[in-house]
C-alpha cells in the first residue's frame, strides 16, 4: 500500500508543472514538429491519468507539448517567406480600433478571402498611407490591394520583441496598402468595435481639447487619445496598469455585479426561491465581466481575465467547494490550456503573481482596519512584484508605491464607475451621461496634477540594465525570504539576493578596450561607442512622422539595457533621416549630451564634426578623417567619417560617404584605413564601396546596417561579394540583431549577435549566408 499522499488533479502542484513545461518551450530556438507533439500530449495525459507521482511529469509533458502544437500551428499561419514582400487582392474586415495619423491610418484586418498565397482567415496588420488615407471604420468589410511580409522586428538589449507580439496576438502578415485608388468599403462598420467607436467620438466630444482621453480608455478601452507625455508619467509613477480597461478593472466589474445582485436579493428575497443568492451572484458577476471585456474589444489581457473569473465562478455556480488556492490553480490551469501563448505577456506574469504572493502572504480573515490591509497588500504587490517589473520593463518607480495607495482607490472608485455611468446612462439620457463622464474627467483631472507632480521628482524612474535568467530567479528568492513570516532570521541578508538583477556587472571594456555596438534601427544606423568611462553615440536611426522614431522606440532603450546613464556624446554623421531622425528623442533621454554635426546643417548649439578632431579616451584613440573645414553641405558626402584604435587594431564608422569622398580618403589616409571592422557605407549602395577603398581598408568585419526586405535593396549582392574576395565577414543587422565587437590589444572579437545568441523559434532566424559559417569567432591581426 503506498504511503504516498494522492496529487490532486486540478491543485497547484498540478498547475505549477503544467506552467513550467510551457515556459520551457518558449526558450527553445526550434519546435518539433506538430506530430511529435501530439505524440507527447497522449504519452503526458497517459502519465496524468494514473494517480501519484506520475501525475506532475505527465502534467510537464502536457504543457510542454500543448505549448509545442500551439506554436507551431501559429508559425505555420503566418505568410511564407517565399511570398513576402509580395502583393495580394484581399477582402476582409478590419478589426479593433484603428490608429488614426496625420497622414496614415493603421488597423488590424482579418482576411476573409483573396489571391492564391493570401492568409486566409488569419489577422494582418495593415498601414495605410498618405494624405488621401480615408476614415477606415471598425468592423467595416473591405476590398483592397495590399503588400505583405512576414512579421519581422529589430532587435536589440532592451527593446521591444514585435515578432514575440505578433505570435501572441495571432499576426500573420504587416504590410501596407497599395492602390489605394483601386480600394472600395464592401460594407459599413458593424459590432462591438463599431460602438466603441461610436461611444469614444461621443465622450470626445462630451469633453473636448483632450479632457476625455482617460474615460476613453477607462470605458472603452480607447487609448489612442493618450500622448507619450501621457505615457511616461504613468510609467514614472507605475500606474499604467490602471489606464485602459485591464484585468483589474474587468475583475473590479466583476465584484460590482456580484454586489449588485446581492442588493437585488435583500430588496426581492423571493429570488432565492429560483435561484440560491451565491449562485444569482456569481452568475451576474459572470454577465458583468463578460460585458466589461466586449467593451475592450476582448483584447488578450482581459480575456485571460474573463477566464480567470468564469473558471472560478462556475465552479461556485456548480456548487463545488474551493478554497482560493485551489481557485487560483483552477484559474491559472484554465488560462495555460486556452492560450499557452499567454506566458509571452508580462501581464501573465503580473496577474498570477500578484495574486499569489497575495495569497500566500496575507491571511485568509483580516482582523482589524480596511486600511491597514489595503497598505498590506500594496506592500505585498510592490516587493513581490518588484523583480518582474525590472525583468520585463528594465525600470522602476520610486515614487510608484505612493503614486498606485492614491490612484488605485481614486481610479477604481470614482474615474471608472462613472464612466461606466455614464456609459449606462447615454441611451436613455444623453445629458446625463455628459454630466457623469464630465465628473469622471474632473476627477481624473485632480489625480493627474498629482501624478504629473510625482513624475518630477528628482529620479522618479529608474532605468536598470539588462538582466539575466539567473538573476530574476534570485531576485524572487529574495522577495520570497523578505516576505516570510516576522520571525524568519537574517531578512536583512535577502537584499543581497537583489543586487545582481539592480546593478548587474555590465562587463564592459576595460582600459585600453573599445566596444563598439552597432544596433539594430531597420534602414538606418546607430553605432555605440564605448570605452573604460566614456560613450559616444553615433548616428540615432531613423524616425518617421507615419512611423516609429527608432530615436525613441529602440536607440533609448537599447542605451538604458547597456548601463549608459550619461552619453559624453552624440556625433550626428550628417542630416538624412535614417541618420538624424532619432536625435531629438536621445536629446530629450540625455539632456546633457554635447552633441556634433556637419557643417552646413548642424542646428544653433552644436559642435562641428571636422578632420582637425582628435581625442583619445581611456587609451582609445579616436580621429575624425572627413569632412575639412568649411566643406560644403552635400549630404551623403559630407558625412562624418570616425576611426577609432583600441590596442593597435580599427574600426572605421564612414556614415554614408560616397566613391569621390573614399578616393580622397584613399589618397590622403592611405596608411591608416586599414582595419578589423568597418561599416559598410551608404548601407551597402552601388554609390560606394568602390574596389580601391575595399582594398585600402581590408576589414576583417564589413557590418552593414539595413532594414529587412527594404525598398531599396541593400545591401546590393555586387557589394557584398567585392567584400567577401577581399576576405571579409559580412554581417547585416537586417540578418543578425544588434552586435557588439570589442577592439583591444588581444585582437577584435564578435561579442554577441542578438538574433543568434537568443535565437527563439517565434523569430525569423539568422541568414545562413555570408559569414554565418565562420567557426571562430575571434581574430588576432
Amino acid at each position: 500500500m503506498s504511503l504516498r499522499a494522492p496529487v490532486p488533479p486540478f491543485g497547484l502542484a498540478v498547475a505549477v508543472a503544467l506552467l513550467a513545461g510551457v515556459c520551457l518551450v518558449q526558450v527553445q530556438a526550434q519546435l518539433p514538429d506538430t506530430w511529435l507533439a501530439v505524440a507527447i500530449i497522449g504519452v503526458g495525459t497517459w502519465l496524468f491519468s494514473r494517480d501519484g507521482g506520475l501525475r506532475l511529469p505527465g502534467a510537464f509533458l502536457i504543457g510542454a507539448a500543448w505549448a509545442c502544437f500551439v506554436g507551431q500551428t501559429v508559425m505555420q499561419q503566418r505568410l511564407p517567406e517565399s511570398l513576402s514582400r509580395s502583393e495580394f487582392r484581399l477582402e476582409g474586415r478590419v478589426l479593433g480600433l484603428p490608429q488614426r495619423e496625420e497622414e496614415s491610418m493603421r488597423f488590424d484586418f482579418l482576411v476573409g478571402s483573396g489571391d492564391a498565397g493570401a492568409p486566409i482567415g488569419q489577422r494582418v496588420r495593415l498601414g495605410w498611407y498618405g494624405q488621401a488615407a480615408p476614415r477606415v471604420e471598425p468592423g467595416s468589410r473591405w476590398q483592397l490591394s495590399a503588400r505583405l511580409k512576414r512579421p519581422h522586428g529589430v532587435l536589440n538589449p532592451g527593446g521591444f520583441d514585435f515578432e514575440k507580439s505578433a505570435l501572441a496576438q495571432r499576426i500573420a502578415a504587416t504590410g501596407s496598402v497599395t492602390t489605394p485608388h483601386s480600394a472600395r468599403q464592401l460594407g459599413r462598420g458593424q459590432g462591438t468595435d463599431h460602438w466603441r467607436d461610436r461611444v469614444s467620438e461621443s465622450i470626445a466630444i462630451a469633453l473636448p481639447d483632450g479632457r476625455g482621453r482617460f474615460v476613453q480608455a477607462l470605458a472603452v478601452g480607447d487609448t489612442r487619445g493618450l500622448t507619450s507625455s501621457d505615457w511616461e508619467t504613468l510609467r514614472a509613477t507605475g500606474l499604467t496598469h490602471q489606464i485602459a480597461i485591464s484585468g483589474f478593472h474587468v475583475g473590479m466589474v466583476a465584484g460590482l455585479g456580484a454586489l449588485l445582485m446581492s442588493l437585488l436579493y435583500r430588496l426581492l428575497p423571493a429570488l432565492g426561491r429560483r435561484l440560491a443568492r451565491p449562485q444569482g451572484a456569481a452568475l451576474a458577476a459572470l454577465v458583468f465581466a463578460f460585458a466589461y471585456t466586449a467593451l475592450a474589444g476582448f483584447a488578450l489581457p482581459t480575456v485571460r481575465t474573463l477566464l480567470m473569473i468564469a473558471v472560478i465562478l462556475l465552479a461556485k455556480l456548480m456548487r463545488r467547494a474551493q478554497s482560493t488556492t485551489e481557485s487560483f490553480a483552477l484559474a491559472l490551469i484554465a488560462v495555460l490550456l486556452f492560450d499557452p501563448l499567454s506566458v509571452l505577456a508580462p501581464g501573465f506574469w503580473l496577474s498570477f503573481m500578484g495574486v499569489g504572493w497575495l495569497l500566500w502572504c496575507l491571511p485568509r480573515q483580516q482582523a482589524g482596519s480596511k486600511f491597514r490591509a489595503f497598505l498590506e497588500a500594496q506592500g505585498v504587490a510592490v516587493l513581490g512584484l518588484l523583480p518582474l517589473t525590472v525583468w520585463f520593463f528594465g525600470q522602476a518607480s520610486l515614487p510608484g508605491p505612493l503614486a498606485n495607495l492614491i490612484g488605485i482607490p481614486v481610479i477604481s472608485l470614482g474615474v471608472v464607475p462613472l464612466a461606466l455611468a455614464g456609459l449606462l446612462m447615454a441611451p436613455v439620457s444623453p445629458l446625463a451621461a455628459q454630466w457623469l463622464w464630465q465628473a469622471s474627467a474632473t476627477v481624473m483631472d485632480y489625480l493627474w496634477t498629482a501624478l504629473e507632480a510625482m513624475a518630477k521628482w528628482p529620479g522618479a524612474m529608474i532605468w536598470l540594465p539588462e538582466a539575466s535568467l539567473l538573476t530574476l530567479g534570485l531576485a524572487c528568492i529574495g522577495a520570497f525570504w523578505m516576505l516570510l513570516p516576522r520571525a524568519v532570521p537574517g531578512k536583512s541578508l535577502a537584499v543581497v539576493l537583489f543586487l545582481p538583477l539592480c546593478w548587474p556587472d555590465a562587463h564592459g571594456p576595460a582600459a585600453g578596450q573599445v566596444d563598439v555596438d552597432v544596433l539594430d534601427v531597420g534602414q538606418g544606423l546607430s553605432v555605440l561607442v564605448r570605452t573604460a568611462h566614456h560613450q559616444l553615440l553615433f548616428d540615432a536611426g531613423p524616425a518617421s512622422a507615419r512611423g516609429l522614431d527608432f530615436g525613441e522606440a529602440a536607440v533609448v532603450p537599447a542605451l538604458r539595457a547597456m548601463s549608459v546613464r550619461q552619453l559624453d556624446a552624440l556625433l550626428i554623421s550628417h542630416g538624412d533621416n535614417d541618420h538624424a531622425g532619432g536625435m531629438d528623442a536621445v536629446r530629450r533621454a540625455f539632456p546633457r549630451v554635447r552633441t556634433l554635426g556637419v557643417e552646413g546643417w548642424a542646428r544653433p548649439g552644436m559642435g562641428l564634426c571636422q578632420d582637425t578632431q582628435a581625442w583619445t579616451w581611456d587609451g582609445v584613440r579616436f580621429q575624425v578623417l572627413h569632412p575639412p573645414p568649411l566643406f560644403p553641405y552635400l549630404r551623403n558626402d559630407s558625412s562624418c567619417v570616425l576611426r577609432i584604435e583600441a590596442g593597435g587594431h580599427v574600426a572605421i564608422l564612414p556614415g554614408d560617404i560616397g566613391r569621390h569622398v573614399e578616393s580622397r580618403l584613399v589618397r590622403e589616409h592611405a596608411g591608416s584605413l586599414h582595419s578589423d571592422l568597418l561599416l559598410v557605407p551608404h548601407h551597402g549602395s552601388m554609390t560606394s564601396s568602390s574596389p580601391a577603398f575595399i582594398e585600402a581598408v581590408r576589414p576583417r568585419w564589413a557590418v552593414v546596417s539595413t532594414g529587412a526586405g527594404n525598398r531599396f535593396k541593400l545591401p546590393r549582392a555586387e557589394v557584398v561579394d567585392r567584400y567577401q574576395q577581399g576576405g571579409a565577414v559580412v554581417l547585416d543587422t537586417a540578418r543578425t540583431g544588434a552586435l557588439r565587437f570589442r577592439l583591444g590589444a588581444s585582437g577584435t572579437q564578435l561579442v554577441a549577435e542578438r538574433r543568434r545568441d537568443q535565437a527563439r523559434y517565434w523569430r525569423e532566424p539568422a541568414s545562413p549566408g555570408a559569414g554565418y559559417a565562420i567557426g571562430n569567432r575571434f581574430f588576432d591581426r
